[in-house]
């Protein structure tokens, strides 16, 4: 693993990071309207909360994106590596909102429903089960150079 690996290890993560957090605003805050990012405060504040998180993820798919774009000026990408990558990224901030902003800071819930903790055992699951994938797709590719 040499300055190949490094370069597009973090363009990939961090382009996940992005990607989740936009994936989990569209679908969860927007289309099916379970929760906002705060939902301790009015309605208002949480919408304005789903702005600043969107906005904050669209900041790191780009910037993942200027990492790849930089990477791929110098080294060629190896695809499935990123995309493993990627996945991690994905897997790190569902994993990070599952335990953190549901759980300790209380911010949201991932649905306000009496059995709770089946939707939250589903996030963790699926979250862990992307930094696993995520992990060996591109730990594969990392023993292949």
């Amino acid at each position: 693993m040499g300055t190949y690996a490094k370069e597009h290890k973090w363009s990939g993560f961090i382009f996940g990071i992005g990607l989740a957090g936009f994936i989990d605003e569209i679908v969860f805050h927007q289309f099916l309207q379970w929760h906002h990012f705060y939902d301790q405060m009015t309605k208002k504040i949480g919408l304005l909360s789903d702005g600043i998180l969107n906005s904050m993820c669209g900041f790191f798919i780009i910037f993942g994106l200027f990492l790849l774009a930089d990477a791929r000026r110098k080294y060629q990408t190896d695809w499935v590596f990123w995309i493993g990558r990627t996945l991690m990224g994905m897997g790190s901030f569902q994993f990070y909102d599952g335990i953190i902003n549901h759980k300790v800071l209380r911010m949201h819930q991932i649905r306000y429903v009496d059995n709770v903790l089946t939707y939250d055992i589903i996030w963790l699951v699926v979250a862990v089960c992307m930094i696993v994938i995520g992990f060996f797709m591109s730990r594969k590719r990392e023993m292949m150079k």
